[in-house]
């Protein structure tokens, strides 16, 4: 166990930050267990560890073998994935979760070590609509509750349900999009916690309780219990929350938000991140305290745990957990055995506007920052690729003694810029900065510069482009910017790949 300490400083908020959207968190003894949700890549569901709900280490990924996970090509960005719930029960863990995809469908899988293996999936026909939580009552009875919301009884073991879904209570009257569903057992009451207003600006959470986990439900006269809409505050959209005790006894809620930068009407790229947040109890109901970009000074010892080596020279035989890839990750296709030392990419699709594309990245975690790799394109053409779909993403190609810059915006590729380079390997950045000042209303949120690293350190930029355009209000969907390689044909090898933070 690390030492405890006090880190240097607040705390950072959010807890979890990039693309780790609809998190669900369950306490464990001393220890916290919280999954996200994982759309188009492959392994799927991140999950990750904590000794004090602030400091999050990613222990691995719960759908990590393609007899759990099947993301067909014809499933579009955005599709997968969605939403899990993670409880531990009667000595087991156990994630419901939905696979919005074609033969997909609500998957229960089980483990007695988070860490995996994880079981494979039993199916649950009977559960309808996606958002699947599970909660157990005082005799051992199973409730699923789904977005609308709806409940029905499981057995979780086999995914049987019992009679015919019945709806429990969808939040304020009016309200789109009832989601993101938790039942919890706390005091004298059951509470329902759900998400409304859908996951956009008008994001919000609002709970009600009843005497029995079937309802009949009150709904809570402050509802929303949490909602930024129609504020100035830089985190927003926040919602699809959950619940959890600290380990002082006080209660927390962990949630999704985004923080817009820019102009008019504000461009979040990293997607939906996770924050903390803390509850107090006032009359049996939750009173929710800021979203802030710092946490209030811990009561409790810290545990930060390793730090993460910005650096990964492909050494070990399989994969971080961290690194993600397009719907699935054959060993034919991506492997860190054919050349040790090396990730050796094997192309398919022709291009990432491809959607069964060969790449391996990992989220875009910092407002600012650098990414770099040396890359050998003897063999084929690949390079550095900022992601955020198949049809809104940059990428810098390395092709023989030929580097060029392409830009996917939308229905628009273009060839941005192309430059000669030596023979050999040679090492692509991407560098994410702040925009030039004056800003303005139109300002977009970040630029995106991309170029060649010479041997001397410097960077020769061929291209520097608006960020907005690789931005959730641009392009939809749920996701956020992940970076990394990709093979456009033949056989690429990476050598290395290195990201740092440039803003803390």
């Amino acid at each position: 166990m690390p030492p405890s300490r006090r880190p240097d400083g607040p705390v950072a908020n959010p807890v979890i930050p990039g693309f780790h959207p609809d998190p669900s968190v369950c306490r464990v003894g001393d220890d916290y267990y919280l999954a996200c949700s994982s759309f188009e890549y492959f392994p799927g569901v991140p999950l990750f560890h904590s000794r004090d709900l602030v400091h999050w280490t990613q222990i691995g990924n719960v759908l990590d073998r393609p007899e759990q996970l099947r993301l067909p090509a014809s499933m579009p960005s955005s599709g997968g994935i969605y939403a899990p719930t993670l409880r531990h029960h009667d000595g087991r863990f156990w994630l419901i979760v939905t696979n919005c995809s074609e033969g997909g469908g609500n998957l229960i899988v089980t483990a007695t070590d988070p860490a995996g293996p994880w079981s494979d999936p039993v199916r649950a026909p009977g559960v309808p609509g996606i958002d699947p939580d599970l909660v157990w009552d005082e005799d051992g009875t199973c409730w699923c509750t789904v977005a609308g919301v709806s409940q029905v009884r499981i057995d979780p073991s086999t995914g049987q349900t019992y009679g015919t879904p019945h709806r429990l209570w969808s939040g304020a009257p009016g309200a789109k999009a009832p989601e993101a569903p938790h039942l919890y057992r706390i005091g004298g009451y059951w509470y329902l916690l759900i998400a409304e207003g859908g996951t956009e600006r008008c994001h919000g959470v609002s709970i009600a309780r009843g005497r029995t986990p079937a309802g009949p439900f009150e709904p809570c006269p402050a509802n929303p219990v949490l909602t930024h809409r129609g504020t100035d505050r830089p985190v927003q959209n926040t919602g699809h929350a959950d619940l959890v005790q600290g380990p002082d006894g006080s209660w927390w809620m962990v949630l999704l938000g985004v923080r817009p930068g820019g102009g008019t009407p504000g461009w979040h790229v990293l997607g939906r991140e996770t924050f903390l947040a803390p509850v107090t109890w006032v009359d049996d109901w939750p009173v929710v305290g800021e979203v802030t970009l710092t946490l209030p000074e811990s009561p409790w010892p810290l545990f930060p745990g390793p730090v993460e080596e910005h650096r990964d020279d492909f050494e070990l035989a399989a994969l971080r957990p961290s690194w993600i890839s397009l719907r699935d990750r054959p060993a034919e296709h991506c492997t860190t055995k054919e050349r040790p030392g090396w990730l050796t990419l094997r192309a398919r699709g022709g291009s990432l506007d491809e959607p069964d594309a060969v790449f391996v990245g990992r989220r875009q975690q910092h407002a600012y920052c650098r990414a770099r790799t040396l890359v050998d394109a003897a063999e084929g053409s690949g390079g550095l690729a900022v992601r955020l779909d198949e049809r809104h993403h940059y990428t810098i190609e390395a092709s023989g003694t030929r580097v060029r810059v392409v830009a996917r915006v939308g229905s628009l590729r273009t060839v941005v810029a192309e430059e000669s380079v030596p023979a050999g390997p040679v090492v692509l950045a991407v560098t994410v900065t702040e925009p030039p000042s004056p800003h303005g209303p139109c300002t977009g949120p970040d630029v995106v510069s991309l170029g060649v690293e010479q041997p001397d350190g410097t960077v020769t930029e061929l291209a520097t482009l608006d960020g907005r355009y690789l931005s959730t209000e641009v392009a939809g969907g749920f996701t956020g910017r992940v970076i990394g390689m990709y093979a456009a044909t033949g056989a690429v090898h990476f050598d290395w790949f290195d990201y740092e933070p440039a803003d803390g």
